[in-house]
């Protein structure tokens, strides 16, 4: 209390040295004024003052009058013991007080006596004895206001005094009298009467003027009692919400006050509800006296509200409003916009200070936002105290700011809108949090979830654009670290957002492009489409159109003669794909400006483009992969972007006569050399124009070519130009791409290359293959290759053309490939080793290497055996996919099997008239990619066998129509490429020592569209998709009624089956990958995820405007039709799995979960045979189950009790049932496929009982019953499932029953025990039953644990510890029930043996030496048996659980080992 007064002594004085230098003019207007202000009292009081200053001087003071301070000569404590002496021992006490208080009142009439008296003395030097008084003393009024019985009477003399100057305000030397007098009221050693203070200082706020209100209110808190705070808290709330002119100093004084807990919760409740009608200025003020007054119970509630009610968003005005107030009054605006700047930058330190200091606060923030389920109720505040908190990390909220903000990108709560608005209406403040917001951007941009990936980027933008240039060389630096770091789609975003960057702000990104310039030193971790955007990225820098940074040309140019003249092919590539792209940006049109003419290309730069392109052109000359390159690259350039008319005619005129001279031929000529094979014209559309047409001439273009490398292969001298095959689609594609340009998508020049027919040879050669030597096997199937890549390139070009001629045309090349396709298996089958050619250019070279040694080329033929081999396709089929692969794997499967082998060698007699063949899935990569255009052949209808003659050309036909081949041929690119685009996998860093295999070859072109444009091609098809599943439902619909619902009747076409069936499932698959993208569940994305469901719905219900609801709820109904139709079980788990996608999409999932669980059960109920009439089997087959299964089981009502009924009701048929035979309920449950239910039924038992909730010692007795009846169901399912080991005792039944036996065990002691604890007393027969129950699994876990250590199986022992450790927790923790329940004497534990899984007993070196000792022993210990057949190790416990009256219960005790 007195280091306090102290302080305001020294204030006080300070105030009073200020104003000694002004005193003749303070003095002058002091005069002026008391001439004008009549006497308190017209009678002199002479006498009064005289007492006044007699007992003054005697105490040790001199009163001055005039301008002259008031002097003292002793110290103030001793003149108030002085005073106070006097007044007491004088005769006329109490009496004469008020003649003092009089004189005082007489002797501050004078406002310069007044004055005087509430500045502070000064001490009188005159005398010897001044030296020893302090240098600082208080006021005359202060030292009075300190003797307690002049206190109240000098008060109220001082209140009286206060409202003779309140509206005077601040004088010449900017004194206020009220400031003083209230001032001297302050730190008071006592206050005598504190009540009655209290009163009278309010009484003055209701009167006093606004700027003396303030001065009283934030005194209080120094002049009251505590005594006194509530009930001034009180006045002041009541106050508050009267007069918002008063909310900081109120606050201010509520802060300083000492309150009650439920008076400041009552005060907080009203300061809250005051929030929207606060000034701005005074919001901070009002947010940190509600964050800090908070306590720990309702921290959580209060930040809550305040979040609520804080609108930031009207702290700025709107963009449109700010740009009128700019251009009308720029300087007020720009005043108005600071100061709402500071103001919500105060509010900001407000809360930044609360979260340091108190953990509550930071957790209710981080709670707050985390509860916020819509993303319209997310508000600027809450990305502001997201940043606040990872950049303060109190209480280690950094981590906790980064979940939250992630959980909230992930599910689209907080959205890049909000993000965009918070930059630009709080850039000052948030320049602030820069640091954190470039470590969060990282982190997000690091993240292996896809969808907080783009949100990371936008965030790296706006800073950018918003702040300074020491952030956006912040910004540069981090985006080129990430382009640094190898990791795929991390690399993707950032080259992205920096070819953004150079679009938006070139000038600002050319400051930067030494940074960018030294990404070039690690493009051996680029894959070539990043190599693509990285030189497009720097050569817009370079070359671009104002060529801001023209400073690092030379060093473009540099690079890229460097890597062209490279040996190395991988820089070479490089060097190619840079070139392009800086012909690209400097040949790049400029359109026009308003009122200027195009601008023509100058012609130094043309000059220069041209160079460049020989450059390039000569440099490749000698490499035929470098060539193809280089024609693919510049076709993407031609496709892409629009290139200046010069430069677009210049390649244009010369690619179309080097295609002329080096491909085609007439037919007229006569085709001569030495071939391996003879020359034959194939394939030719045009036959009325044989004579006059023009062909490929592919056959001897690939025999000269062999004979080039060959050549080249004996010479050390390099090459000259050659004219090699591997050019001729690449090259074709871009004579295409020029003519569309030129002709704006016309192709009537060149539309003579779609029926052209090829020079090739005869294929019946295929037929002879095994009597060809290697190098004809090699050369014809590098022919087929050729032949093929031709016509996927020929469909490309013209797959868009509207005349029905044409359609015909590009249907037959269709059919051409398929055909083609059937023959490249079976000559591959035959030419082993064999590496096919380069197709995709970009990709690695040494991609061919490795395929050599990792294509399963010799898979499908093996020996003389029959084993692994297949049927070939007919001519019609072009199953060329993974779906191939499932008979092949079933057939594997079957043929281990010894029974089997008799029907395998009469496969293998049946096989002798066919050819093998092998799947194409792992030559994709040596195959040109088919544009998404081509995809629109799939709108035509489907076309049956019955319609196609024998030599596969259609019959004459108004109608273009698909046939089933076709179909899967088109679904299967489809798939590849959805599959590629809208899948979207966790980024995985690549390890150290890595062998890239890049996923990425082949999808070349469709790498430069977005996953929208993607989905909405997709969307665009998806009525065609759903008419062909129309066809092929209709197709198994009509098969079924004429087989009677036998799908393998006696008229059955085989070949037409599997091939509808792969349309079937194909499309299914489509179907739910397009649907399974994440984007769709972006805000943008939502009205093509409406459109797409609304294609669905409009086949059942019509067109109409329906909700997403409705939307999702129709077209699950119409996939649901599907169902009757299944053709195999992995159609039938393709569209659970599209049916549960769909439901996905709605707002609420678990209302088709019924639907999916029973139509998934129907499934499982089905007998699939397959086409041929066999069951389906192998490991696809049990994938498919396995999968479909736990779709069951996830989609179930009741889990337990659909385990139950499997385990306990479906199984025992099964063992019932002869030893092939299968359960007669669920025919898909057998010998074979036991295993994958077991497995299934383990895993969803364990995973449903870690759903239970934990049981707490709160719960009501229901609660309590109806957990314990869920456990007694999931130990009686474990106990039966435990159980039958005993019959299937395979090592993988073990392994399963090892594994999932301790999780369930380690979920029971979890969360099963505890209820047990407080469930024991209410329900003891219950919980006994419970315990028994399961101790005869733990039992039998034992057997298992020891029949692994005797067969010494690692798979099965790597088990058995953690187990053993669980088991004995389970012994012990039963026991703390017992006791927690004061039946420790029912407990009894005893030692058993070993013994396998029959129960015979496992016998040890040391057992066997004192067997009958042993026998003796433990009878001894249990006589109510001869011998226990439930054992563990020697030195293992098991409880035994006894009834109420102390006896051992006899059902614990049992004998189970059969």
């Amino acid at each position: 209390m007195m280091r306090k007064k102290r302080r305001s002594c020294v204030e006080t004085v300070v105030e009073g040295a200020n104003t000694t230098t002004t005193t003749n003019s303070t003095t002058k207007a002091k005069k002026s004024r008391t001439t004008g202000r009549p006497p308190k009292e017209s009678v002199s009081d002479d006498t009064n003052q005289s007492v006044f200053t007699k007992f003054l001087r005697e105490a040790g003071v001199t009163v001055k009058r005039g301008a002259t301070s008031n002097e003292i000569a002793v110290d103030q404590v001793v003149f108030q013991k002085r005073i106070e002496q006097q007044l007491r021992k004088n005769p006329n006490y109490p009496g004469i007080i008020q003649e003092f208080i009089t004189g005082l009142e007489s002797h501050i009439e004078d406002p310069e006596n007044f004055r005087n008296c509430l500045l502070p003395c000064v001490p009188q030097l005159s005398d010897g004895d001044g030296s020893s008084v302090s240098s600082f003393q208080e006021s005359l009024l202060r030292m009075l206001l300190g003797i307690e019985i002049l206190q109240t009477s000098t008060i109220n003399t001082l209140l009286e005094k206060l409202p003779e100057f309140m509206l005077d305000g601040a004088g010449d030397a900017g004194i206020s009298v009220p400031r003083i007098i209230i001032n001297q009221l302050k730190w008071l050693d006592r206050v005598v009467d504190s009540k009655e203070l209290a009163a009278k200082l309010m009484e003055l706020v209701s009167v006093a003027p606004v700027d003396v209100q303030r001065d009283i209110i934030t005194s209080l808190p120094e002049i009251l009692e505590d005594s006194q705070h509530n009930d001034i808290a009180r006045e002041l709330n009541s106050l508050l919400q009267t007069n918002t002119q008063l909310t900081v100093p109120i606050l201010d004084a509520l802060s300083s006050l000492n309150l009650s807990s439920s008076l400041l919760t009552e005060v907080r409740g009203a300061v809250m509800t005051t929030l929207a009608a606060v000034q701005l200025e005074d919001l901070p003020v009002v947010v940190k006296f509600i964050l800090h007054s908070v306590s720990v119970l309702d921290a959580y509630e209060v930040v809550n509200n305040l979040r609520k009610k804080l609108e930031l968003e009207q702290c700025v005005l709107p963009p449109a409003l700010q740009l009128s107030q700019s251009r009308t009054r720029s300087d007020g605006a720009a005043a108005a916009a600071s100061t709402a700047g500071s103001s919500v930058a105060l509010i900001l330190d407000g809360i930044k200070s609360a979260v340091r200091f108190q953990k509550t606060i930071s957790e209710a923030w981080l709670k707050a936002i985390d509860s916020v389920d819509e993303s319209e109720n997310h508000k600027v505040i809450d990305l502001l105290v997201l940043f606040i908190l990872h950049s303060t990390n109190a209480n280690q909220s950094r981590r906790g700011a980064e979940r939250v903000l992630k959980s909230k990108v992930r599910t689209g709560l907080i959205q890049e809108a909000l993000l965009q608005k918070t930059f630009r209406d709080h850039s000052q403040v948030m320049r602030g949090y820069f640091p954190s917001i470039l470590a969060v951007a990282q982190c997000l941009l690091r993240s292996p979830d896809p969808c907080v990936v783009p949100f990371g980027g936008h965030m790296y933008q706006l800073s950018f654009i918003e702040f300074d240039s020491y952030c956006q060389q912040e910004v540069v630096g981090s985006l080129v670290t990430h382009v640094c770091s190898g990791v795929g789609g991390e690399v993707d975003m950032a080259l992205e957002l920096l070819c953004g960057l150079v679009t938006e702000k070139p000038s600002e990104m050319a400051l930067y492009a030494v940074f960018v310039k030294g990404i070039l030193d690690y493009m051996d971790n680029l894959t070539p489409q990043q190599i693509r955007r990285l030189f497009h990225l720097l050569s817009r820098l370079a070359f671009g159109q104002q060529q801001q940074g023209a400073h690092i040309q030379d060093d473009m140019h540099i690079v890229i003669r460097k890597q062209l003249s490279s040996m190395v092919p991988k820089y070479k590539r490089i060097g190619i794909i840079g070139a392009v792209m800086i012909v690209g940006s400097m040949g790049a049109f400029q359109p026009k400006v308003k009122e200027v003419k195009d601008q023509p290309l100058p012609q130094e730069t043309f000059r220069q483009v041209t160079a460049l392109l020989e450059l390039v052109r000569s440099s490749s000359d000698s490499s035929p992969e470098a060539a193809a390159l280089y024609y693919d690259e510049l076709a993407n350039l031609i496709l892409s972007s629009t290139l200046d008319p010069q430069v677009q005619e210049n390649i244009a005129k010369s690619v179309l006569d080097d295609f002329q001279d080096d491909f085609v031929v007439d037919l007229g000529k006569e085709i001569t050399g030495s071939f391996p094979f003879p020359a034959r014209l194939m394939y030719n559309l045009d036959e009325e124009e044989s004579q006059e047409g023009i062909a490929i001439n592919l056959l001897p273009l690939l025999a000269k070519d062999i004979q080039n490398n060959r050549e080249q292969l004996s010479q050390t001298k390099r090459a000259n130009k050659r004219v090699s095959p591997l050019c001729l689609s690449p090259f074709f594609r871009l004579l295409r791409l020029c003519e569309e340009k030129q002709h704006h998508g016309d192709l009537e020049e060149i539309d003579a290359l779609l029926g052209c027919p090829l020079v090739i040879t005869g294929l019946d050669v295929v037929e002879k293959i095994n009597s060809l030597s290697k190098a004809e096997r090699e050369f014809l199937c590098n022919l087929l290759f050729f032949t093929i890549n031709w016509f996927r390139e020929v469909i490309n070009a013209f797959c868009r053309l509207k005349e029905t001629e044409m359609k015909m045309k590009v249907m037959t090349r269709l059919q051409n490939i398929t055909y083609l396709q059937t023959l490249l298996e079976r000559a591959l089958a035959g030419t082993s080793g064999y590496v096919p050619p380069v197709a995709n250019f970009d990709g690695e070279t040494s991609d061919a290497a490795t395929f050599a040694s990792t294509a399963p080329v010799n898979k499908a033929k093996k020996d003389g055996t029959g084993k692994k081999k297949r049927k070939a396709p007919s001519k019609s089929s072009s199953e060329n996919s993974s779906l191939l692969e499932e008979p092949t794997e079933a057939n594997e499967t079957q043929q281990e099997q010894p029974e089997k082998e008799k029907e395998k060698e009469k496969e293998k007699e049946k096989e002798k008239e066919t050819w093998q063949g092998v799947s194409l899935v792992s030559y994709r990569q040596f195959f040109r990619e088919l544009d998404m255009e081509v995809l629109s052949v799939l709108q035509c209808g489907l076309l049956s066998r019955s319609l196609l003659d024998s030599e596969l050309q259609t019959k004459v036909q108004e109608e273009v129509l698909l046939g089933p081949a076709e179909l899967v041929f088109l679904l299967e690119d489809m798939l590849r490429k959805v599959e590629f685009s809208l899948t979207s996998a966790p980024v995985k860093r690549a390890p150290f020592f890595k062998t890239r295999t890049d996923k990425s070859v082949g999808f070349s072109h469709l790498q430069q569209r977005s996953a929208k444009d993607i989905a909405a091609c997709c969307v665009e098809l998806l009525p065609a998709l759903c008419s062909h599943l129309e066809n092929c439902h209709n197709h198994f619909q009509t098969l079924l009624s004429e087989n009677n619902g036998v799908v393998d009747g006696p008229a059955t076409d085989v070949q037409e089956q599997q091939l509808m069936s792969s349309c079937y499932q194909l499309l299914l698959q489509v179907l739910n990958t397009t649907f399974s993208w994440s984007g769709f569940s972006l805000p943008g994305q939502r009205g093509l995820l409406k459109k797409a469901l609304g294609v669905l719905a409009e086949r059942l219900k019509g067109r109409s405007e329906l909700t997403l609801e409705q939307l999702v709820k129709h077209s699950f109904e119409y996939l649901l039709n599907f169902g009757s139709t299944m053709p195999s079980l992995s159609t039938a788990l393709c569209l659970s799995q599209l049916l549960s996608t769909v439901s996905e999409k709605g707002g609420n999932p678990a209302a088709y979960r019924e639907q999916t669980a029973s139509l998934a059960k129907r499934f499982l109920s089905q007998d699939w045979v397959t086409a041929s009439g066999e069951k389906e089997r192998g490991n696809k087959f049990n994938e498919a189950l396995h999968t479909l299964l736990r779709i069951y089981l996830d989609n179930v009502d009741d889990v337990l009790k659909a385990v139950e009924e499997i385990a306990g009701e479906r199984i025992p048929e099964l063992l019932n049932a002869p030893k092939n035979e299968s359960s007669p309920t669920w025919p898909t449950l057998n010998r074979q496929t036991f295993l994958v239910f077991y497995k299934v039924m383990m895993a969803e038992l364990e995973k449903a009982v870690r759903k239970i909730p934990a049981s707490k010692i709160s719960d009501n007795a229901e609660a309590q019953s109806e957990k314990l009846l869920t456990w007694n169901l999931a130990v009686r399912d474990f106990h039966v499932l435990v159980n039958l080991v005993k019959v299937f005792d395979s090592r993988p039944v073990l392994n399963v029953c090892l594994k999932y036996g301790r999780l369930f065990l380690e979920s029971f002691l979890k969360l099963g025990m505890p209820l047990l604890d407080y469930s024991f007393k209410r329900h003891k027969e219950d919980v006994q039953s419970l315990l028994k129950t399961f101790q005869l699994s733990t039992r039998q876990l034992h057997h298992m644990c020891g029949y692994s250590k005797i067969h010494q199986d690692t798979s099965l022992t790597n088990h058995v510890p953690a187990l053993k450790k669980s088991l004995e927790l389970f012994v012990y923790r039963v026991k703390a029930t017992l006791t927690l329940n004061n039946c420790q004497e029912a407990f009894w534990i005893g030692n058993l043996k070993n013994r396998n899984l029959k129960g015979e007993e496992i016998l040890s070196q040391r057992s066997q030496g004192s067997d009958e000792e042993e026998g003796e022993e433990e009878r001894s210990l249990l006589p109510q048996e001869k011998s226990e057949d439930e054992g563990q190790e020697s030195d293992s416990e098991e409880p035994k659980m006894i009834n109420g009256e102390g006896n051992v219960a006899e059902e614990d005790i049992t004998d189970d080992s059969e």
